[in-house]
């Protein structure tokens, strides 16, 4: 398989096959929590997004240049969170300044990207796969942009869930969770597909 059939086998699997959210099962904290409004949801997404990318570039520089070179494998879970923490806390901190309104409708889920274990899987996941520099950068890039589909059009039904009627006992948490579960299930959908 060519570099690009790899690269394109790696994107659509991200986003639709091996979605971190309906296929791995990661990240869904902020996935419910911050589902509510869509326009918080693409602030979420985005974030995530930017996170996902720039962890998957700078863990793999850290684990091929200091981990792997100084036989410190062991040290790669607590590496990784302190590269994704720093990272959150420059992004919190640029859309505090930039972006108040957003920075205030996240509230408590941004931080709690550093503890998404998306972020920290796709970390991980780069180098169980052994995929090189482009790839992993490729991988986390693209698993953020399946986050933000998924959150997206999760709080696109979200909302419309506002008018629907269902029985009293699935008010609120109840028919999110159904939501997902039925979302969950298309996403296989795409666990069939082939990249020829």
């Amino acid at each position: 398989m060519d570099q690009i059939s790899k690269l394109l086998a790696i994107t659509l699997g991200a986003i639709l096959a091996n979605n971190f959210i309906f296929s791995q099962f990661l990240g869904i904290c902020p996935f419910l929590g911050v589902s509510k409004k869509v326009d918080t949801a693409v602030g979420m997404g985005i974030a995530v997004t930017f996170v996902m990318g720039l962890a998957s570039a700078i863990t793999w520089v850290v684990n091929e240049f200091i981990l792997v070179k100084f036989d410190l494998m062991y040290m790669q879970t607590v590496a990784f969170i302190l590269v994704i923490a720093a990272l959150v806390q420059f992004i919190e901190m640029f859309l505090q300044k930039s972006m108040p309104s957003l920075y205030t409708a996240l509230g408590v889920y941004l931080p709690l990207i550093t503890t998404n274990c998306a972020v920290l899987g796709v970390a991980l996941l780069n180098i169980q796969e052994s995929y090189n520099f482009i790839e992993s950068v490729v991988y986390g890039v693209t698993g953020g942009i399946g986050f933000l589909v998924a959150i997206v059009l999760f709080a696109s039904i979200r909302e419309r869930l506002v008018f629907a009627e269902y029985p009293k006992c699935f008010e609120g948490f109840p028919v999110a969770l159904v939501t997902a579960g039925l979302m969950a299930l298309a996403f296989m959908g795409f666990s069939g597909l082939k990249i020829w």
